[in-house]
């Protein structure tokens, strides 16, 4: 049998839902809101075939530019041979959800702004950069009662 050449080549694993996560689709997901601006997420969906998004966006992480009743139109980056180009793309709600990308970013700037103030207030310069990680100082691991057991292969014997 020949490739086929269809839209959905090569995608039983992709839209495929997991483990125990298959039927109905949760209503939580039609609850969330989603505002322009917003970063979300693209996974396809294999329940739903309506607003379904291409296979090359399955993963990629977009910036929400219009909202309608049930769907979601999303601009992404995409590679065409050596730029990127910017692509708007509609999608239904259950083939998105928020990005989780900027969350530990914006709770940093959280708790630099709150030490900020602290040192403000206490007039005390504080650094809020990240600084790399020094590696471990050097020492001993010591065994209490524990003797050392050196190992080592068997000396190979020709027995004739």
């Amino acid at each position: 049998m020949t490739n086929p050449h269809g839209k959905r080549r090569g995608t039983r694993d992709m839209f495929a839902r997991d483990y125990r996560k298959r039927g109905l689709i949760p209503l939580s997901t039609y609850m969330k809101c989603y505002r322009i601006g917003d970063i979300v997420d693209i996974k396809g969906c294999g329940t739903v075939t309506k607003g379904m998004p291409y296979k090359v966006y399955h993963g990629k992480t977009g910036r929400v530019y219009n909202v309608t009743k049930r769907a979601v139109g999303v601009i992404v980056n995409k590679r065409v041979k050596g730029r990127i180009l910017a692509k708007k793309i509609i999608l239904r709600v259950e083939h998105i959800r928020h990005s989780k990308c900027r969350d530990d970013f914006l709770k940093r700037v959280k708790e630099n702004e709150a030490v900020k103030k602290e040192a403000k207030a206490s007039g005390v310069y504080v650094c809020t950069r990240r600084a790399p990680v020094n590696p471990r100082s050097s020492h001993t691991v010591k065994g209490k009662g524990i003797t050392v057991e050196e190992v080592r292969p068997i000396r190979y014997e020709f027995i004739a």
